[in-house]
Parts: C-alpha cells; structure tokens; sequence
C-alpha cells in the first residue's frame, strides 16, 4: 500500500469531499440541533488532525508516544449527549470526547492543550509533561494512563458515591445530586480481569436495586492490537448480563450515537441505572505511532476500515441534514488543519520537565483546607459507644474499633467498606457494631472482589469522601494491588497534583497466626507496598499506636490527599499479655492521641543495644528483653516513608543496633534499614529477618519466622563482636 496511513486517509478524504463524493446516507432523524452536529463535527476534525500532526512530531523528534483516536471520532457525540460536569474517566481513544466537551463548556484552546501533551512539555495543563495522558480539571476528566481497564473499579465507586452523596454531601464533592459517571474502553479490555469484576460488581450493585448512575462505553473496533474480537462477542457477552441496561449503536454515525447516548443518559440520570452502550468502531492508523499494521493485517481489511472512515460518514451525515455541504465540511477541517499548524511551533519550543525533582513534584499531592471535625455532644457519643468499657486497657481490635467509631462521628465523609465488615463485624471482629451504629449507607458489606473493593473507595474519594476500605488479609490484595499502584497513587502524579483519591486501606496481615491458613492468611510481605511512590505504609504494634496512626492516616487523607495503608498485625488483634496473665499489651483508649507520621516509638533507655523493629517484631522483642534496662526498643510504626529522621535522633549513644524485620529476608525494610545504617556510620548492625519462604500451615506456622529465642541468640552474636 503506498504512503502511511495518516496520510493516505487524510488524501483521501480531502479530495472526495472536494469532488463532492461522500457516502449514501438517509437523513438522520435523531433529535440534534445544527449547532450541537457542528460543535460534534469539529471536534472530531481536531481530533483527527491531532492525531496526524502527532505522528509527525514524534516523527520529527518533537512529541511522544503517540496512540490516537482515530477511527473513534463518535466519541464526541457522546460527550455531546452528556454534561461537561459529568465525570468521565476515559478510553485512550477518546480525543474526540474531550476535544467536544471543551467545546461544550468553553474552555479556551483545547488544540494547543492536547499538542503540549503530545509535546511532553511542562506546560502541558493536565499533567506537567509527565505522561501523554487525555484529562482535564475543568472538563472534570481524571487523567487515565494506558493501563487495561484499570479505570473502571473506580467509575464504578464514584457512581455509587453520587447515591451516598445525596444523603450525606462531603465537604469536598465533585459530583451533583443528579450526575452520571462514564467510563470508556475497548472491545479488548472488556476481557481483562479487571473489566470483567467492574462490570460484574456494577451489575451485582444494580440487580440489588441499588443506584448505579454509571454509562459504560464499549468502543468496539474488533481488535486488541493484533487480536480480532471475535464477531458478536461483546453483544452476547453483555447484552443480557442482568444489572446492565444494554444499548447498541454504530459509532460511525454520530446522529444515531447521540440518540443512543441521550438514551443512556436518561436512564442513568434519571433511573440511576447502569448501562452498558456498546458503539461500533474502525480502528485507523494502527493500534499507536509505531505500530505496523501491516505486519498482521491484511491489506483488504486495513483498505475496509478506512473506507469506513467516520469523518466521510460525517460529512455525508451534515449534507443529508442540510447542515453544511461537503465543501464547507472541507473548508472547517481545512481550518483546523490550519489552526493546528498554526500552534506547533510555538508549542514544541516550550520547557520540558528537566530534574529528578521537577518529576517527582507531584507524586504527593498538594494539601487542601477542610472544616473541623463535628464535635458530638457527650449524650450522643455516650448512646453510640453504650455498653463499652471506655475506662479500661483494651486489645488492639478493639481499639481500632473505638477509633474508627469516633473517626465517623467525627467526621460524616469517612466511609468504611470491605468484605463482612457490616452485618459479621469483620472476620476478627474489628468492625462489630458499626453498621449498627451507623448504618449500611457508611459501613459497607461489598461482593468478594479486592478490585472491586479498591474500586468503590478511590472513586467514592474522586468525590469528596474519605474512604477506609478494609482489605481481608494481606494476601488478598496481591488480586487488586494495581489499584493502588496504577489507580490511586499515581493520580496525582499524572494531573500534577489536580486530581487525588485520599483513602486509608486497613489490612490484616503479617505472619504468626498459630497454625491457621498457611501463606493464604500468614502472608509476611510488604515489599508490593513499599514500592509504591507516594503511597504512606504503617504497621501498629499495639492498640495505643494503631488508634493513633488511623487517627493521623485520616487526617493525611483528608488534610493531605494522602492515600495510607495500615497493616494490622492479626495475630496482635486479640493478644492481652506480653507476659501469661500480665495483661501488658492491652492499652487504655485516648480518643485525641496522635502519632504523627515520621514518628517512632521508642521504649526503654538503654545504651548497649537498639532493637529497631514493628508489628510483631516488637511484641517478640518486648519478651525477649523485658526487664533488660540495657536495651532500647524502636518501634518504627512507619514504614513508608521510613522515619529516618527520627530513627537518627532515637539511636543516639547507642552501641549497637539489631534490626528486627518479621518479614522476608529479601525485599523488605531490612534491606533499607541496614543500608542507612552502614551510611550513618553504625559499624554495630545486624538484621535478623524471615526466611524467603511462604508460611506453613500447622505447628510450622512460625519455623520460617523471627522468634524470641532466635532475636536472643542475634543479639548475643552481635554483642559479642
């Protein structure tokens, strides 16, 4: 086939509308003003022309990574259909939908916006220059990264949260009363797992009667890169999932796209249903800038697709409704052409990010202002905690609990949500009673699907909620943990600080669960966490501390847009002595403390050694050396970012230092810990740490883990040196 592609159907479609030779198409019918087919029109003329000018800035060395919405052009109707306050969280392909919704809402020069992304260029509005990502603060599109389906969880939470928003708006909500979310991508993405358990717990929210104002949009262009989509697939597949509203219309034709989109909106605005518009596509130019098509394709089905080109239907569409003729259709592509051209040089001249630093920027978010805690009369919080022995040391389950009770009286945003959390009280029962006291609308029982339950939290966060989604064990989140690492701490990262999801994620985990459920429910890894930029890691020790690292979690969440996992240590939940019946790990219960992320707990003053360790590592090291007035104990508490500040200050005149980690040897906080202490200068140190081992169910359950005697014996060896 001669010449690229872009250029060919760009030749070809110049020179049939300048002979007047555009397809045979009936009159629409469908309810579209001229004004609204213009706006749709051209911005499906900018779209394509963006994506031909792409190609030729990476081509020339000025942009980058390009993958393009041709073909997809019909998007724009459907952001037509919609309202620019509507979220969106979008396809790659949807360049047209953001392009006509600019138009919608008037923002000014979205050409030269989208060229700045093109460009990688700093003054790129929605990211900075870190990503060639479609969104915008304005148009209210969080910016989606490449990533397959992982966007849809989260459509599904923010869909769900506009219901729990009229009961109880946050302070910080995005969302009106009646808006609807959208949420779009491929045919092929439709398989991934991740769409798959969207789309499932979307249908299972509905089929419960619950309201689900959410429009998915299945761009259907029959191919994943090089894969065909088998013929019907996604129509059998979806069209009679119970839960889902299933529409069907040619994306080629954006007459009959916004009818059907207008349909759909109806049904979620108004019905609060979740429907499922499945929209016929062609796929041009290949699957991105440096895809050769022809290299899998035949040249007689690339040759059908652009002889489909949805911009000559359009064409045919505005001359069959007296719109505009063939050559005035012309005439505005050839403008925008001109428009485009007119915009490159100056944008590919702008700064591009340079340093380490000028990258990192917004990996944390900026902090925003928020009004003070509701402060419940002592009637009201006496009726809630009624029954409880508030005066008395507790375990740390049921410190965890008091705390999450006064963090929702305090505070009517913060949600909880995760798997038997409600009616059951959670597995270990640290969730009992809050249903009760504060109903299913705040302390949700979700499906069994960790994606699904990431999900509700970042788009329940997306508008103005603060989420503490539970997570069952530890182990469990290796299903959905690309919800933290693509999802919800990169947000910020990719809308240079514009758009953020702040939640805190508890989670059950760590080993020394006597003989129970093996690595299944004993998992003793957090390097999946630790590697997660921007992403805040605590591990509690003992009730006084967890209370206060949730307390400060939420605050981050709410003050800071943090996003803070805490991982709980089961086999602590329930534990009352350090000693056999010395009752020592129960702590008393103090509703205003605070343990300031960064802090360290350090206990003990002695000068001989220093114990730096977390979680259960500080339990065992309490035996170890209870009464030793030679050692020191510091508990880390946080384990990302670690507290080197105050480990400095909390290691003065110390001889030696043992590091403690319950996890394994390979990957974890150890590695890092031993590595700053060699760079401090503490000639001293030794780890002793897990095997690289997954846990055993039965007596084993511990032989691969830290222990008393084994601390004992590490810090005789060290001393001795």
């Amino acid at each position: 086939m001669s010449a690229d592609a872009p250029s060919r159907v760009d030749a070809a479609f110049r020179a049939r509308l300048a002979d007047g030779d555009v397809p045979d198409v009936a009159k629409p019918d469908a309810p579209l003003s001229p004004s609204t087919a213009q706006l749709i029109f051209e911005a499906q003329c900018r779209s394509r022309l963006l994506d031909i000018e792409a190609r030729r800035m990476q081509k020339a060395g000025q942009g980058f990574y390009t993958i393009g919405s041709s073909g997809h052009e019909g998007m724009a109707a459907v952001a037509a259909a919609l309202r620019p306050t509507d979220m969106a969280f979008l396809h790659y392909r949807d360049g047209a939908f953001q392009l006509a919704r600019a138009a919608q809402a008037g923002v000014a020069d979205p050409v030269r916006d989208m060229l700045l992304s093109f460009a990688s260029s700093a003054e790129d509005p929605i990211s900075g220059g870190r990503h060639k990502v479609l969104g915008s603060k304005a148009l209210n599109i969080p910016p989606q990264t490449s990533t397959i389906a992982s966007h849809l969880p989260k459509a599904v939470g923010a869909a769900f949260s506009v219901g729990l928003g009229r009961k109880a708006r946050p302070e910080h909500a995005v969302l009106a009363d009646d808006a609807v979310v959208i949420a779009s991508f491929g045919d092929a993405s439709a398989n991934h797992s991740t769409a798959q358990g969207a789309l499932n717990t979307a249908a299972w929210t509905r089929y419960q009667g619950q309201p689900l104002p959410l429009i998915f949009v299945c761009e259907d262009n029959g191919l994943g890169i090089s894969t065909p989509t088998p013929d019907g697939w996604i129509a059998a597949r979806f069209g009679a999932m119970p839960g889902l509203e299933y529409l069907a219309a040619d994306g080629g034709d954006f007459y009959e796209t916004y009818a059907a989109t207008q349909r759909a909106a109806q049904l979620a605005r108004t019905h609060k249903a979740c429907v499922f518009l499945h929209l016929r596509t062609v796929r041009l130019f290949g699957h991105a800038g440096n895809d050769v098509e022809a290299g899998y394709r035949a040249p007689a089905d690339i040759r059908a697709d652009e002889a489909a080109d949805p911009l000559l239907r359009s064409a045919a569409l505005l001359a069959a409704s007296g719109v505009m003729t063939p050559a005035e259709a012309l005439a505005v592509y050839e403008g925008v052409a001109a428009e485009i051209a007119g915009k490159v040089a100056s944008v590919v001249a702008q700064p591009r990010l340079q340093s380490a630093a000028d990258v990192m920027a917004s990996i944390v978010p900026p902090p925003r202002a928020c009004r003070k805690a509701n402060t419940p009369s002592a009637e009201a919080r006496s009726a809630v905690f009624a029954g409880e022995a508030l005066d008395q040391p507790q375990t740390l389950a049921k410190l965890i609990n008091w705390t999450l009770t006064d963090l929702m009286l305090a505070h009517s945003e913060v949600l909880v949500a995760g798997e038997d959390v409600g009616r059951k009280g959670g597995v270990y029962g640290v969730t009992q009673k809050l249903q009760a006291r504060f109903g299913p609308g705040r302390v949700i029982d979700t499906l069994l699907d960790e994606q699904s339950i990431l999900g509700l939290a970042i788009g329940a966060a997306h508008n103005g909620f603060v989420p503490i989604p539970e997570i069952q064990f530890l182990a469990y989140l290796h299903n959905a943990e690309d919800q933290l690492r693509g999802e919800a701490a990169t947000l910020p990262f990719f809308s240079d600080g514009q758009f953020s999801n702040p939640m805190v994620v508890r989670i059950a985990g760590l080993g020394y669960q006597r003989g129970f459920g093996g690595h299944f429910h004993n998992d003793n890894s957090l390097a999946v966490l630790r590697d997660i930029p921007g992403l805040i890691v605590g591990v509690p020790s003992d009730g006084a501390d967890a209370a206060g690292m949730l307390r400060e979690a939420v605050r981050l969440a709410r003050e800071e847009q943090r996003v803070s996992v805490i991982v709980e240590p089961i086999a602590l939940y329930h534990t009352r002595d350090l000693l056999p019946g010395d009752g020592a790990w129960l702590r008393r219960y103090d509703p205003e403390a605070r343990m300031p992320l960064g802090s360290v707990g350090v206990h003990g003053a002695g000068r001989k050694l220093a114990v730096i360790t977390y979680g259960n590592g500080r339990y065992l090291s309490a035996q170890c050396f209870a009464g030793d007035a030679d050692v020191r104990i510091i508990d880390l508490r946080w384990l990302s970012p670690l507290p080197f500040e105050a480990l400095r200050e909390a290691l003065a005149g110390v001889e030696a230092v043992l590091v403690v980690d319950e996890c394994r040897r390979s990957g974890n906080v150890s590695e890092a810990l031993m590595t700053w202490l060699q760079e401090e200068g503490h000639a001293r140190a030794a780890r002793l740490t897990a095997e690289d081992s997954f846990i055993a169910t039965g007596p084993a359950y511990a032989a691969t883990l830290p222990s008393v005697e084994g601390i004992r014996r590490a810090a005789e060896a060290l001393l001795s040196r």
